[in-house]
């Protein structure tokens, strides 16, 4: 089921990247702070979603230039690298 246009691949990449990696450490460390699992979501969600509106303009501007930079260190297995 696609639900959006192919240019808008970096977009979905980046929200889901953000949501991912800050929904995994927002878990590990709530983990750690709920004093039971009653509580748990409270301590996760809030932290959660909070670190996700912070990352996602980060993930969305930056990840152009990771990507730019991953381009600039590495060559195509299929071509020779260029000579130093």
């Amino acid at each position: 089921m696609q639900l959006l246009p192919r240019r808008y691949a970096p977009f979905v990449y980046g929200v889901l990247q953000a949501a991912i990696t800050t929904g995994i450490a927002t878990l590990v460390t709530a983990l750690t702070f709920a004093d039971t699992r009653l509580n748990f979501a409270e301590v996760w969600l809030k932290p959660w979603l909070l670190a996700w509106l912070t990352m996602l303009p980060v993930v969305l501007l930056i990840a152009p230039l990771i990507q730019r930079a991953v381009l600039w260190l590495t060559y195509d297995d299929n071509r020779p690298a260029s000579p130093s």
